[in-house]
């Protein structure tokens, strides 16, 4: 089958070479010319046959937006855009209702896989509907890991980027949990290698798991880090799965402090941590360290 790609970074362009080596026509589209088919999106609609396909790479909000409304413009009825970014579950919404309106298909995808993607295949999970689906449903096989498991139509549309979104929250629990540990171990002086701790978890644990693997593999590169500033950013779904949490009175602990302690990583000097140690030496007499040592 024919696709159309607009989006081809770290992931897209990845995304592009497996499609084509399970034996699909697609034709991709990105601002930077050296990876790019075409020249504009425009070239790339009038490129397919209908009914088209596009599925959209590019940042969530204003890029996606601009990409939409453009593409509502150029598309026929019949069509189907997919959103394969990582955009909000709620913009989903207004986005198939700005399509219908012009009879184009819209379905949302979440995916994960990350630069692994593309021999390891992409987790997908897409919301819409079924009929609209069952249309994009061979370049769902194509990207997805072999065998029955790694997609599921998760509901309509939107649902596919609210799972995306619990599993990106999820995810920042569990690398909390795992960086607390690893933490915690680098600290006692009778524990003399904690990278062979970490290794010798990856069998036979219940807590191993590829982030473990991962974690392994970044301490066989750098074995204390010490390469490493502890900063992190996030990307949003961490933000929004605390707020849809909120929204809905669903209690999510582990979830919402990792999310905290990543705007904690970003301050040199944490404002809180300040009145923390004023009041501990207030009421206890603690010691306090001088902003000028």
């Amino acid at each position: 089958m024919e696709l159309g790609l607009i989006g081809l970074g770290k992931m897209g362009g990845n995304m592009r070479e497996r499609i084509r080596r399970a034996g699909h026509t697609v034709i991709g589209y990105d601002r930077n010319p050296d990876v790019a088919d075409v020249h504009s999106i425009d070239e790339l609609v009038s490129k397919l046959k209908g009914p088209r396909v596009v599925w959209v790479m590019v940042p969530a909000g204003v890029p996606t937006q601009i990409t939409i409304d453009e593409l509502a413009e150029l598309l026929s009825p019949g069509d189907i855009v997919v959103d394969g970014g990582n955009s909000r579950w709620t913009d989903d919404e207004k986005h198939a209702e700005q399509l219908n309106a012009k009879g184009i298909g819209f379905i949302d995808c979440g995916v994960s896989g990350g630069v692994w993607g593309l021999e390891n295949g992409y987790a997908l999970m897409y919301g819409g509907a079924a009929e609209h689906v069952a249309k994009v449903q061979p370049i769902f096989d194509a990207l997805k890991p072999e065998g029955e498991g790694g997609a599921v139509h998760a509901g309509k549309v939107g649902a596919g980027h609210f799972a995306k979104m619990v599993h990106n929250g999820i995810e920042y629990a569990m690398m909390q949990a795992y960086a607390e540990g690893w933490e915690l171990l680098e600290k006692v002086d009778s524990v003399t290698d904690v990278r062979e701790i970490f290794r010798s978890w990856q069998e036979g644990t219940v807590i191993r798991s590829w982030l473990l693997d991962l974690a392994v593999r970044a301490l066989d590169d750098d074995e204390h880090l010490t390469k490493l500033r502890g900063y992190a950013e996030d990307s949003g779904e961490g933000r929004w799965t605390v707020e849809a949490a909120i929204d809905h009175a669903v209690p999510l602990p582990a979830i919402t402090a990792s999310l905290f302690a990543r705007f904690a990583s970003r301050q040199e000097d944490s404002p809180q941590m300040k009145m923390i140690a004023a009041l501990r030496n207030q009421f206890g007499g603690h010691a306090v360290e001088s902003s000028e040592k």
